[in-house]
Parts: structure tokens; sequence; C-alpha cells
């Protein structure tokens, strides 16, 4: 079999494994009584930040680095041209309705905190400590404010809310069933992770690409995808919240959860030109948000094709 075809083989066991794991812990956490907004802020997000989190681990055990620093980088630039620019190509994205600028401005910081650490040369145990106390302040802030909210808005209506919002929960799903989505996402993370880091690298070699563009293209679109599906749905729903905050949500998660735990396992070098070109990319993307979240600019159509048209120019200068 191909290199491509296995490629694409573990691409999809990982996303298949991902979408497991986050229904099985989902439904655990709810069948143990745990809230639903809980849930949601940290089982969810982190488990959709799965692949991710297991290629950036495995390319670091396969000697790869450029693989894991480049997935981060690569998807929190997809994820803003990408994954907001081909949804709004089928249906504006209403963000002039929902006030995201709180979160917007802990995604800029979280960047920034990225940007300068990576301009010590490597990202050290030191910098990953840094960085998931960057995460560790972020939660903090989540959880004050669901607790704020669920004391206005009264237990029954939050969890109402709550629920409805997460799509996985099935609140009576028996043990067994949980016990199965578990197990599948635990065993095929790391298998579809080992598939695909050891393809791509192999693929960057033969073509005579850096494994850091593999990871910049290839690996980050296809960790990006579940985020994609998800704006989708929620641009042609009308709901500019969950689409927004699911891409700024997923790049604070790939900037401070990915790298930093990643670092446990390893050190990771950054490439020169990260420094010189990929990082300020990534900073450029983030904050082509202002308009949409600061001055209530819906992303139309038009938007979505000046946001498609600019990924499709980074990935053509990456290639060339």
């Amino acid at each position: 079999m191909s290199t491509w075809l296995l490629s694409g083989l573990g691409l999809l066991i990982l996303l298949l494994a991902g979408d497991a794991l986050v229904r099985g812990a989902v439904n655990l956490s709810l069948r143990l009584g745990v809230p639903a907004l809980i849930v949601s802020l940290t089982i969810v997000a982190f488990g959709t930040s799965a692949p991710e989190l297991l290629i950036a681990i495995s390319a670091l055990k396969e000697n790869a680095p450029g693989i894991a620093l480049g997935n981060v980088v690569g998807s929190n630039t997809a994820n803003v041209l990408l994954v907001l620019g081909l949804p709004a190509l089928l249906a504006t994205i209403h963000t002039s309705e929902c006030d995201s600028r709180k979160n917007y401005v802990f995604m800029l910081m979280a960047t920034v905190l990225f940007i300068g650490l990576a301009f010590c040369g490597t990202f050290t145990f030191a910098s990953g400590l840094i960085l998931l106390a960057g995460l560790g302040l972020v939660l903090a802030n989540a959880f004050r404010e669901a607790k704020a909210h669920r004391k206005a808005c009264g237990e029954a209506c939050a969890d109402d809310d709550e629920l409805e919002g997460l799509e996985e929960a099935d609140p009576d799903m028996p043990y067994w069933k949980v016990s199965i989505y578990l197990i599948l996402g635990l065993v095929g993370l790391p298998m579809g992770a080992h598939l695909l880091v050891d393809n791509a690298t192999v693929i960057a070699r033969n073509y005579g690409v850096s494994e850091t563009v593999i990871g910049l293209t290839l690996i980050a679109v296809g960790t990006s995808l579940p985020e994609l599906a998800t704006t989708v749905m929620a641009a042609l729903r009308r709901q500019a919240d969950v689409a927004l905050g699911n891409v700024i949500g997923s790049n604070m998660f790939n900037l401070l959860a990915i790298i930093g735990i990643a670092t446990w396992f390893g050190r990771i070098p950054v490439d020169p030109e990260f420094l010189r070109f990929d990082l300020w990319v990534m900073l450029g993307a983030s904050l082509l948000l202002v308009p949409f979240v600061f001055f209530k600019q819906d992303i139309s159509r038009i938007w979505g094709l000046v946001l498609t048209f600019l990924y499709v120019l980074y990935v053509t200068v990456l290639l060339v």
C-alpha cells in the first residue's frame, strides 16, 4: 500500500478515534454526574485536540519535531483562514450577533506568548510549564464564568442549554457502550498518529519537502477537519457563537496544551523559517478576526472568499 494511502488511513483512524473518545468521555462524565458545561469546557475541547496531541508526541518519538510544531502552527492558521473561510462561502456567519471579545483577547495573548517562547530557539520542559500555566488561567476564568452563569440562570436552565449544545451527550447511554467508545478512542488515536507521522515523513523525504512543510499543510489541514465540519454546521444553523468559539477555543488549546504537554516527551527545536515567516502568518491570520470580534462585522461570502484565497496563497508559497 502506498505511503499516501497509509497517510490517509492514519488520518481517517485519527478522526474516528478522536470522535469516539469525545463521545465516550462526555457520556461517562454525565453518567457520573459531572455538569455538562464543565464537560464541554474541558473534555470536549481537549478531546477534539487529541489528534494534534498524539501527532505531536508521535512525531517527537519518531525524531520529527518539525511535524509536531508545524501541525500546531499550521492548524491555527488553517482554523482562521480555511475553517471560517469555506463555511462562509456556503452561508454568512453572523458574528455580529455574538460577543467573543474576552476569549479572543486570551487567544491573542496565547499567540504572543507562544511566539515569544519560540524565539528562545527551543521549546523545553520549562517552556511547556509556562504554556500549561497559561492554559490553567484560561480554564479557571472559564469555570468562574460558568459558575456565574449558572447562578444567574438557574440549575435547570443551565443543564438544558448545555445538554442541547452537546450533540454527543446521552445521559442514559449504558456503561458498556461508553466503554466501547473509550476503548476505540484510546486504541485508535496512537495507532492513527503513528501511521500518519511515519508515512508523512516518508512522503516528505521522497519529494524533497521538509517535515515542517508537511506538518504545516497536509497534517494541519487533516487535523482541522473536525473543526471545519463543526463550523459548516454552525454557519448553516446561524450559530455564529459556536463557529467563532470553536476556532478561538481550538487555537488556544493547540498553542497552550498541545505543545505544553508535548515538551514532556522531548525538546522541540524551532526551525528558523518559523521565526521568519510561519509564526507571523499565524499571528496575522489571528488579527484578521478583529473586525468580526470587535466591530460586529459578519463573515460574509466575500470575506469567506478572501480568507480562503489567503490560505491557498499561503500553502502555495510554502510548497513553491
